[in-house]
């Protein structure tokens, strides 16, 4: 190790002022993320109502309700011809022209001035004929549609007749008017709206049988159309009904391309406007952010003048964020005026009483989760459904009370409360320090062939500017891409370093202290190597993140990629320097370079049965460890380990990670402690294992939208129980050790009388 440092000092050197760069760069990141500490929740009206239908409390009850915990937003979904057909008290119907052209005499059922009309105008089965009635009790309802089309669709996208025979498209003869009604006397009105092919919705393959039940056809059937979802404007009553209540709206547009034009969007902001209505945020429904279609020049303007705040929703996998058109665009022009919105998917609906809880204890678990370590900071909240029941919903108050008190409790350990949602400052990595931490990666790299091979000092220098040169040429060429690479290349660079160290420290402490020493006299020596195998990595975990700590990365607008190579390269390396370092699990060796006989060694090595096992078992568990990796795993967690996961949230300001703490962490002092006994397989196995934590430690700060703060808490949670845990394997191992070698003593004794 002198030698390598003797070899090494002015790469050495030049990687510390890389590193230190790196710190400075976290600092401004830190400062960021103190700041960001108030969290918003919006309160879903839609499923409001679906619960009340369910409760024997009225919608202002339970409004009231809410406001009591502190919620004072409403999202309100604006309403469409779906809408105001299955959930509203206006008479309206929408069909598929499709539909309707099955029946021969479907013209006899339209007044014949508007079915003329039509016809000269064309038609075809993408269309939707909407059918308005008004009546004497209800004489608003072609108003708001009607009125709804001609402020949102253009002019010849839509033909519009009633039962009045009116003989031309216009309907200025009667919007606006109050209808005259004769007793027991209807009014309908009649339009057809244009669709096309890239509006239709289907109903999945459907196949048709013959009476042998043989397969005769499949098709596709249309049932129905993107235009039955355009908004069409906010619900007077429901409006009246929220704001009676003292809460603000958080209006829900529902755009979709093709129909989402500037005339669109000016129609949805001119109804907010009329209501009073000057959202805080906008949370994009449908496909895109409002007027989108034509560059979103409007909608740009309008974020921009109002200060409304854009919300991305993160993904139903925790991972990233729901990009409609038109919301990465939105977030980046208005200077990252966004917050990360997290929507309370029907999945986390239905954990109420989940894993033998008495509550909503794991819902407020995942809630904790997503607002501490993913940067979420307005929650979209749905009331909650039973478990074993996906269709009825908890109506009892005090469960809701229980999850925001609980909540609120917990959050206030993180300096975070409830209120409105706050916004991270716009923090961008200087592009020079960028180059710097790239060029510390570089020469952390030329470093590592030293760690296995007899290489002098001029040949490293060679290689480090060798490296520096490509560095600098990345990050001339791909500036886009160098802040990845520069992030990957560390969290692998640094991670091989730190295995190296606590290996080459193993065989030193092997080498100094006899094979029988007292545990007492390894302990010490296998903590301090595996505090200065973490140190390093460490330092890899500055470099990794100092990269990405742009605040659009903190907001997902970008993400890490190549996290399970991270993982997978150091272990490769490790392997590489076993080899180099004891060979084929050599008791004597003493030279820690690679040698071109270890080769033919390998190549001619007899490897018994119970290595095969051996190796089949280990393969098996590391394709366990990359499977559980992030939220996509097919790898399910068990409901212990999840109830352990919880309970330490609990207790402990940041979760350890369980690898690192009950694995990798003791893995890496029975290594040294094996070291010292002459086991060199249980060396490799336990040094294997222990690579595995000081990638993770790089691996905690990959995870960029996770603050600072929970990274350094977590690795020395995980430093502290892994030496505790350590210290107790280490006592196990001995014990069973000695009885080993007792047993073999007495048995080979008596198989040698």
């Amino acid at each position: 190790m002198k030698q390598f440092l003797k070899r090494n000092i002015l790469l050495i050197a030049l990687t510390a002022v890389a590193v230190a760069i790196s710190c400075i760069v976290v600092a401004g990141r830190w400062r960021v993320e103190a700041a960001n500490k108030s969290y918003d929740v919006v309160l879903d009206y839609i499923e409001l109502e679906w619960m009340v239908e369910q409760s024997e409390k009225d919608i202002s009850w339970w409004l009231e309700q809410f406001k009591a915990m502190g919620i004072t937003k409403v999202g309100l979904t604006e309403e469409n011809l779906t809408t105001l057909m299955e959930d509203s008290p206006m008479n309206v119907t929408a069909t598929m022209m499709g539909e309707i052209m099955q029946d021969a005499s479907w013209r006899d059922q339209y007044p014949q001035a508007f079915v003329e009309a039509v016809e000269e105008k064309g038609f075809d089965r993408f269309d939707v004929m909407v059918e308005v009635t008004d009546t004497e009790e209800d004489p608003s309802a072609s108003e708001f549609v009607v009125g709804a089309v001609k402020e949102r669709f253009p002019a010849g996208a839509y033909y519009c007749g009633s039962s009045d025979d009116l003989p031309d498209a216009s309907f200025s003869s009667y919007y606006g008017q109050t209808p005259y009604f004769q007793a027991g006397t209807v009014k309908k009105t009649y339009i057809l709206l244009d669709g096309g092919a890239a509006d239709a919705l289907y109903g999945g393959k459907g196949a048709y049988t013959t009476t042998l039940n043989k397969g005769f056809v499949e098709r596709e059937d249309l049932k129905s159309s993107k235009l039955m979802y355009v908004s069409l404007g906010l619900m007077p009553e429901k409006v009246e009904t929220i704001q009676s209540a003292g809460m603000e709206i958080v209006p829900r547009t529902l755009c979709y391309n093709g129909h989402n034009d500037t005339q669109y969007a000016q129609a949805v902001v001119r109804g907010y406007e009329s209501y009073g209505i000057f959202p805080e945020y906008i949370i994009a429904g449908g496909e895109a952010v409002i007027g989108f279609d034509d560059g979103g020049a409007f909608a740009l303007d309008y974020l921009k003048k109002t200060g409304t705040t854009i919300g991305m929703i993160e993904t139903n996998v925790q991972r990233e964020n729901i990009m409609q058109s038109g919301v990465e665009n939105a977030a980046l022009e208005t200077g990252l005026n966004a917050v990360r919105v997290f929507s309370l998917w029907d999945y986390i609906q239905y954990r109420y009483a989940y894993y033998g809880y008495a509550g909503a204890e794991e819902i407020e678990n995942t809630i904790y989760r997503a607002i501490v370590e993913r940067n979420i900071r307005v929650l979209y909240f749905k009331p909650i459904k039973y478990t074993d029941d996906h269709h009825v919903y908890v109506t009892d108050a005090a469960v809701y009370r229980d999850l925001f008190d609980g909540l609120n409790q917990r959050l206030a350990a993180h300096g975070i409360s409830m209120g409105r949602a706050s916004v991270m400052e716009n923090y961008q990595v200087p592009s020079l320090a960028l180059l710097a931490i790239g060029l510390g990666a570089g020469f952390g790299g030329a470093m590592l062939p030293g760690t296995f091979l007899p290489v002098k000092r001029k040949w490293a220098l060679l290689l480090g500017g060798a490296a520096a040169v490509c560095v600098a040429g990345a990050w001339l060429v791909l500036p886009n891409s160098f802040r990845l690479l520069a992030s990957f290349a560390s969290a692998v660079v640094f991670a091989c370093l730190a295995a190296a160290f606590f290996l080459s420290a193993a065989k030193r402490t092997g080498e100094k202290l006899d094979a029988d020493a007292k545990v007492v006299r390894i302990l010490p020596r296998a903590v301090g190597i595996l505090a200065g195998a973490v140190a390093i990595s460490m330092a890899g975990a500055m470099m990794t993140a100092a990269p990405l700590s742009s605040t659009n990365f903190m907001l997902e607008l970008g993400i890490f990629r190549g996290v399970k190579a991270a993982q997978l390269l150091p272990l490769a390396f490790f392997c590489l320097l076993f080899v180099s370092y004891y060979g084929l699990f050599d008791k004597s060796r003493k030279s820690s370079y690679l040698d071109l006989r270890d080769i033919g060694t390998a190549l001619n090595w007899t490897i018994p049965l119970w290595g095969i096992l051996l190796m089949g078992v280990v393969a098996l568990a590391g394709y366990y460890y990359l499977a559980r990796t992030g939220h996509e795993s097919s790898v399910a967690i068990s409901d212990v380990e999840m109830i352990f996961r919880n309970d330490l949230e609990t207790l402990l300001l940041a979760r350890p990670r369980t690898k690192e703490f009950l694995v990798a962490f003791p893995g890496i002092m029975l290594a040294v402690y094996c070291a010292v006994r002459r086991l060199p397989f249980w060396t490799a196995l336990f040094g294997l294992a222990g690579t595995i934590g000081l990638t993770s430690v790089c691996n905690t700060f990959m995870h960029i939208r996770t603050p600072l703060y929970l990274g350094f808490a977590r690795t020395a949670y995980s430093l502290a129980l892994g030496i505790a845990v350590g210290a107790v394997m280490i006592l196990c191992f001995e014990l069973l050790l000695r009885l080993a070698r007792r047993l073999a003593e007495k048995y080979g004794n008596a198989e040698h009388r």
